[in-house]
């Protein structure tokens, strides 16, 4: 069998990491880490990173190499991402990328192009920000582009702007330079989806934003705020951060942070379905179906 390169991704708490670990057991792989939180050292609670024991052995590529004061890019991740799967498959081991992050899964499978930046453009809008709020910044993009509104956060005001800066900049949608679902560079590539029905998705979603809670998310995230957490404009705005940080400042109760996080993380979870489902390449494994097995009969078919 060629090394394969495989994809696992889906929407949050599907249990994309465990199946990814069985895989890479199975066929000699290992991962590469495509959930753009789990970039962050530290950030590991609150994004449900594997531990070390949790990982068996399995290297994995990708994960804590940056710190909470800087700022993530999809056209870096693209590059590192790219330069471990050659260097995986030069050993003839399998590749597997892993997450729910669908624009960084797609920086790495097809061809991205990075529009060039305009100063001016970008104060512009950035003070319209501090005037008008995220809000009606996300509005307007959700008018201009609603395809490119899907796949960003609502919060996420960095990402937010670039997306406008490049609408203006180019005079086309900001997805006009999201690739197309056909890959040149990995065209074998197998893509696996994992599908759960909401009934069954949102108590599992709950438990895990309890479960965080109660494994010391709230310590985590002071002890990031001593590191630069609050310096960045990416990691802040993670999902369970975010609401944990308005706790530790006096805007939300405990209970009402647990319960905003929940409600994001059901909100991202529509996104990522409404993402992933576009893609025509995915091969979805559906509840209760055997999964390991699925995928091995579609890698040694």
């Amino acid at each position: 069998m060629a090394a394969p390169l495989i994809i696992i991704c889906g929407p949050t708490a599907t249990g994309k990491s465990d199946l990814a670990i069985e895989v890479a057991e199975k066929f000699d792989g290992e991962i590469i880490n495509a959930d753009s939180m789990q970039l962050y050292q530290g950030m590991d609670i609150g994004t449900a990173k594997l531990s070390e024991v949790e990982r068996r052995g399995i290297p994995h590529h990708l994960l804590d190499i940056l710190k909470v004061n800087q700022d993530a890019s999809v056209a870096a991740y693209q590059e590192l991402a790219r330069k471990a799967i050659e260097d995986i498959q030069a050993r003839k081991k399998v590749a597997i990328v892993v997450g729910g992050t669908g624009l960084y899964i797609k920086s790495i499978v097809d061809e991205m192009n990075f529009p060039e930046t305009d100063p001016s453009i970008r104060i512009k809008l950035e003070s319209e920000a501090e005037s008008l709020g995220t809000a009606e910044l996300y509005s307007r993009l959700k008018l201009l582009d609603p395809e490119a509104a899907v796949a960003i956060e609502p919060a996420n005001l960095r990402r937010i702007i670039r997306a406008l800066e490049v609408i203006e900049v180019t005079g086309k949608p900001y997805s006009a330079n999201l690739p197309s679902d056909v890959s040149l560079r990995y065209p074998d590539a197998l893509h696996i989806g994992l599908a759960m029905e909401r009934t069954t998705l949102a108590p599992r979603i709950e438990a895990r934003v309890h479960r965080m809670f109660e494994q010391g998310l709230i310590g985590e995230v002071e002890k990031l705020m001593g590191e630069g957490l609050l310096e960045g404009t990416t990691a802040q705005r993670a999902i369970g951060y975010a609401q944990v940080i308005s706790l530790i400042q006096g805007q939300l109760s405990q209970q009402e942070a647990i319960s905003e996080t929940i409600v994001a993380t059901r909100q991202y979870v529509r996104r990522q379905e409404t993402w992933f489902k576009r893609d025509q390449r995915i091969q979805w494994i559906g509840e209760g179906q055997p999964r390991l097995p699925f995928i091995e009969e579609r890698i040694n078919s």
